[in-house]
Parts: structure tokens; C-alpha cells; sequence
């Protein structure tokens, strides 16, 4: 008899904890067949193209596989966990396409998201990798959500890392675009009558000395990888609006009293009329060297403009039946990239792109999609969908070869669980 009492009161007790905790296994699989055609162009017009078939993941939304759970503390308190993987399915390996095509991939297991948190009428405190602010607006605000060859070249100067690219200055904050590690964020409670909000701080974890005259004497040994951003916006009914600003520390030297940070500031907007949903955003991003050496560098001592880029999107969406035509046009201007035009404002290097795709929803998880998208390249720009680089001949065949276009395609397949 007593054995039969533990037994029911070990059964109500897991009872009371399954009502209150939830662990839920979701993903997304996401393959394509996609296509990239890069052409560059000599001085007399003869153009070189590279070009490339692939099967590729993440097309129209990024492979994942993750575990999220919540537990009910009482009171109004609950703490919850969350840890996501990204995949490259088509060949099996973890990592996954973390920003857009061309950018770098974390290995870890739980790249995109690992975080743990606590939340109640306070809002949410939630630690470890997670999206940044500055993010958000890039991808929620993008007919194409920053996936495939559709991804606006908002995110694509943003994270595109192609060594010896004009471009590679912005692409030193490319591991910490999408996400930041390391962070603490908190989250604003979801009824405050349409405004949402956030805030993080990722820890570099660098180490100091004291005497810091100890330091040693290696770039990027103190400061770099620190992230600070917040974001701000208001969402009700068919309007969502929000601005966000983040400084990333991308560089320093500490013996040589610099820091570089990027300042990234940005602002998105929807407003979806049921025949259409309109997008755009306006990005500016701007590097910034903070030089406390008594003998500052060339450029500090004599306020030469320092180097950045700002960015532009239109888009729409359009339902059709169980589907959605989707369309965007995004471009990038360059300021300040070279000495000439730090000094004398020479033509900046600049591209624009555009994007249109289909999706038909088989059901409400499986979907079939198709995207193409062309990039312009003006002025010595060298932006890319994707797929192989730019061609550039030996240096002993003496041959300047300027970038021009890129062209590719995604037609796949999503189902997600």
C-alpha cells in the first residue's frame, strides 16, 4: 500500500512538472539548385566570366535544427533555453549558411543561437549567441529575409568577405553582423501597446594589464570584438517601423593608442495593404578610428573623412493565391575607401541589384521557390551573389580586369518542422 502511495505521488509530481516545462525539436530543411555568373571586364571591353552550378542550402529560409524549452517558475517568472544549429543539408555538415551567400560560417554546433534567459512582466534577460539589434531590420524588412540570391546588398556589405574585396574593411565585422557571442541582452515586455525593444552588450573578453604598459605588443589584442546596440520600433496592425544603432569594435592597437569601431546605424519599414506589402530601409555605416596617441596617425591629424557606406532598399511582396511574388531593389554607395578620395572626393565605388522570386506554399510547412537576382557592379565595386570570385589574372600578365556583374538563380525546395 505505502509503495502504491509513492508511486502516485512520483506520478503527480511529474505530472505538475510536465504542466509546467516544454521542450519542443523544430527545424528547417532547405535545398536548391542555384546558379552563379560572375563577369569582370578589361580596359577594351573583353570580359572574362566565371561561373558556377551548385546544390545549395538556404535558399528561401536557412537550414536549422534546434531544441527550445520553458519552464513555468510561478509568479509571472519563467526561465527558458534555446539552442539552434545551423546545417548545410546538402552535404550533411553542421555550420550553415549564417548570413547570406559568400559570407563566413561559424563550425560551432549551436552557431545560430544558444542563449538562456529569464522573463516575466519585466520584459526578457537572455545571455549567451544571439541576433544583434542592427540585424533585424536588415532581414525583416528584406523581401527575401537575407537568404539566397535574393539577400539585399544592405547584408551583403555587411558580412560579404572576400579577401582583397574594397569591401573587406566592413567585412572585419562580419562574425558579428548577424550575431554576437558572449552577450547579454534584454528584451522589452510584448504589451506596451506596440513598441518592441532590445538592447545587448558581447563581451570581448579580452585580457588587460596592469601596469598596461604590459600589454602586448599584437593588433587586436584588447578591445576588439566588443558589440553594443540596441533597437526600437512600433508594430501595430499593417505598419512596423524601427530604427536600431550599434558600434562594433572591429580593430585596435593598444601600444599605438587606436581603436577602430564600426557605427552602424539603420531604419526599415513595412506597411502591408493585402494586394501588397511594401518594404524599404536605409543603412549608413561609418568606420571610425578613436586615436588618443599624442602623435596621432596622418589621417586624425589632419581630419581626413574617414571611410563608410550607406545603403538603400525598396521591395514589395505580392499574394497570389497559395503563393507570394516577391520583389526587391537595394543598392550600396562607398565613401572615403581610398587616400584620393579621402582627400580630394574622387568617384566612390557603388552597386545596385535586383531581386524577384516566386514562392508557392504546398502546405503551410513545405514550400517550392524560385529566385533570380543580378548585381551591378560601378565604379570598382565587386559585390557577388555568390559562388566563384571574380577572375583576376597573375600580376606578371600585367591585365586590370574591373568587376562588373554577377547573375545567379535558386530553385528548391523548404520544409520546415
Amino acid at each position: 500500500m505505502k509503495k502504491s502511495l509513492v508511486a502516485l505521488a512520483a506520478l503527480a509530481v511529474a505530472g505538475v512538472a510536465s504542466a509546467q516545462s516544454s521542450v519542443t525539436l523544430f527545424g528547417v530543411v532547405d535545398a536548391a539548385v542555384s546558379g552563379y555568373s560572375n563577369k569582370t571586364e578589361t580596359a577594351l571591353g573583353q570580359s572574362i566570366t566565371t561561373s558556377r552550378t551548385a546544390l545549395t542550402s538556404s535558399g528561401y529560409n536557412s537550414s536549422r535544427l534546434g531544441f527550445r524549452g520553458t519552464e513555468d517558475l510561478g509568479g509571472g517568472l519563467a526561465a527558458s533555453f534555446w539552442l539552434e544549429a545551423g546545417l548545410n543539408n546538402d552535404d550533411g555538415n553542421t555550420g550553415g549558411n549564417i548570413a547570406q551567400s559568400g559570407s563566413p560560417s561559424l563550425t560551432g554546433l549551436f552557431n545560430r543561437r544558444s542563449t538562456v534567459s529569464l522573463s516575466g512582466a519585466f520584459g526578457e534577460i537572455r545571455l549567451g549567441r544571439d541576433y544583434t539589434p542592427t540585424f533585424w531590420n536588415d532581414t525583416v524588412f528584406d523581401p527575401f529575409g537575407t537568404n539566397g540570391v535574393g539577400t539585399n546588398l544592405i547584408s551583403t556589405a555587411n558580412g560579404y568577405n572576400t579577401p582583397g574585396s574594397i569591401n573587406n574593411g566592413f567585412a572585419s565585422n562580419a562574425n558579428s553582423y548577424v550575431r554576437s557571442s558572449n552577450s547579454i541582452g534584454y528584451f522589452l515586455p510584448p504589451n506596451l501597446g506596440g513598441f518592441y525593444g532590445q538592447v545587448m552588450y558581447a563581451f570581448n573578453e579580452k585580457d588587460k594589464y596592469d601596469p598596461g604598459t604590459l600589454t602586448p605588443n599584437v593588433a587586436n589584442n584588447s578591445r576588439a570584438g566588443r558589440y553594443v546596440g540596441g533597437r526600437v520600433g512600433y508594430a501595430n496592425g499593417p505598419l512596423d517601423v524601427a530604427f536600431a544603432y550599434a558600434q562594433t569594435t572591429i580593430a585596435d592597437q593598444y601600444q599605438l593608442g587606436t581603436t577602430t569601431n564600426l557605427d552602424t546605424l539603420n531604419v526599415g519599414a513595412s506597411y502591408d495593404f493585402g494586394v501588397v506589402k511594401l518594404f524599404g530601409e536605409y543603412s549608413q555605416g561609418d568606420i571610425k578610428v578613436d586615436d588618443s596617441n599624442p602623435f596621432p596617425t596622418v589621417a586624425n591629424a589632419f581630419g581626413i573623412r574617414e571611410p563608410g557606406a550607406d545603403g538603400w532598399l525598396l521591395g514589395a511582396t505580392v499574394p497570389v493565391g497559395p503563393g507570394l511574388i516577391r520583389f526587391s531593389y537595394s543598392a550600396v554607395k562607398y565613401k572615403n575607401l581610398t587616400p584620393a578620395a579621402q582627400v580630394f572626393g574622387t568617384v566612390e565605388p557603388k552597386a545596385d541589384k535586383f531581386a524577384l522570386g516566386y514562392v508557392h506554399n504546398l502546405s503551410k510547412r513545405t514550400a517550392l521557390y524560385a529566385t533570380v537576382a543580378r548585381v551591378n557592379n560601378k565604379d570598382g565595386a565587386d559585390l557577388t551573389l555568390g559562388g566563384p570570385n571574380f577572375y583576376q589574372p597573375a600580376a606578371v600578365y600585367n591585365i586590370t580586369l574591373t568587376p562588373k556583374s554577377s547573375t545567379g538563380y535558386d530553385v528548391g525546395i523548404r520544409h520546415a518542422f
